[in-house]
């Protein structure tokens, strides 16, 4: 995953050093830079997260992706729905909730008039969700083992950031693919009197100090309003 990252940051270099050598310049029409209305919005959803789900006994959830362009950037919205579960020698771990993101990516593929994107942005994540977890103890004078009440407790909630890189590609008419990799940080979390949470929804497990997370997913463009043209000049 971090070899992944950095292609893409050094993708982003080429990019814009060629775009800095280049003799032409792009002139974006004044109405795609100062307008309030996209010209299109992209709903999708994760691939990864509907396989797990049909694939994987510890893990059920779903993702649905959004973005819409304002010019060279692009505004994110991500919800989801998220439960897993561990299972070992000492106890059973569960948790069940909801989480959502939000933030901007930056496009650096200026002159595609398909409006592909190759994007570095920032993501704000929250989740809320319940969690349960039972112990099991060895009792040393009957040399059994005893699972002991459960700890529970709800209302759970957790913030962290995300630094972001990916992909979006037009593949035919309305329909377009491409990924996402994160690099999740900062998490925190509060009302955990009970329980110090093991998982987070949306962000993964939490005994990491920073998390990758990769979403591969696929979108349904709807135009909003007319998209202008893009003009070039060459520079004088």
């Amino acid at each position: 995953m971090l070899r992944l990252f950095l292609i893409n940051i050094a993708l982003l270099v080429f990019t814009v050093r060629g775009f800095s050598q280049d003799g032409d310049t792009v002139r974006v029409d004044s109405v795609i830079r100062h307008s309030c209305i996209p010209t299109g919005i992209r709903i999708g959803t994760d691939l990864i997260s509907i396989g797990k789900t049909q694939f994987q006994d510890d893990f059920k959830g779903w993702e649905v992706n959004a973005d819409a362009d304002f010019g060279r950037y692009y505004l994110a919205l991500d919800y989801g729905s998220w439960a897993r579960t561990f299972a070992s020698d000492s106890g059973n771990y569960a948790n069940d909730g909801t989480y959502w993101r939000a933030g901007v990516d930056v496009n650096f593929l200026l002159k595609d008039i398909d409006r592909n994107l190759f994007f570095v942005g920032m993501r704000y994540g929250r989740a809320n969700f319940s969690e349960d977890l039972n112990v099991i103890a060895f009792n040393r004078v009957t040399g059994t083992h005893e699972i002991l009440p459960p700890y529970s407790q709800s209302g759970v909630t957790a913030r962290w950031f995300e630094l972001t890189t990916g992909l979006r590609v037009k593949i035919w008419k309305v329909i377009w693919m491409g990924y996402t990799a994160r690099l999740k940080f900062g998490l925190k979390h509060a009302n955990t009197a009970n329980i110090i949470p093991a998982d987070v929804p949306g962000y993964g497990q939490t005994h990491k100090d920073s998390y990758w997370g990769f979403n591969y997913q696929i979108f349904i463009r709807i135009p909003v309003r007319k998209q202008p043209p893009v003009v070039f000049e060459k520079k004088k």
